[in-house]
């Protein structure tokens, strides 16, 4: 029993410290992304449209403030999600050239 575990444990996690690339389970970094995407889809808008109301209710502008913080959270959003998705990319890329880099020094050996 202790094998099979001790098996899937090791299929799960990656040793590659020669070549720098980086070791965890295969879904890490699916899920840092995913998590990061989430903050950046809920934070702005959420806070904006409270403030906005707030605003409103406070100034008597009904719905300007809002509509217009509305409008600035999605840009927000909008910023960081590029933001967040081209950084994830170029790490990936940087990945994938340290990956064929391992393999021609495999295939030269």
């Amino acid at each position: 029993m202790w094998s099979q575990s001790l098996d899937l444990a090791l299929f799960f996690v990656e040793k590659n410290n020669n070549n720098k690339i980086p070791s965890g389970p295969w879904w890490k970094d699916g899920a840092m992304v995913f998590s990061e995407i989430s903050t950046w889809i809920v934070g702005p808008i959420v806070l904006a449209l409270i403030l906005g109301k707030y605003l409103d209710e406070k100034y008597g502008t009904e719905p300007w403030m809002f509509l217009g913080l509305a409008v600035l959270g999605f840009v927000i959003t909008a910023y960081g999600i590029i933001k967040s998705v081209r950084k994830y990319a170029d790490k990936q890329k940087k990945i994938d050239r340290q990956e064929d880099i391992a393999k021609q020094k495999k295939l030269g050996k």
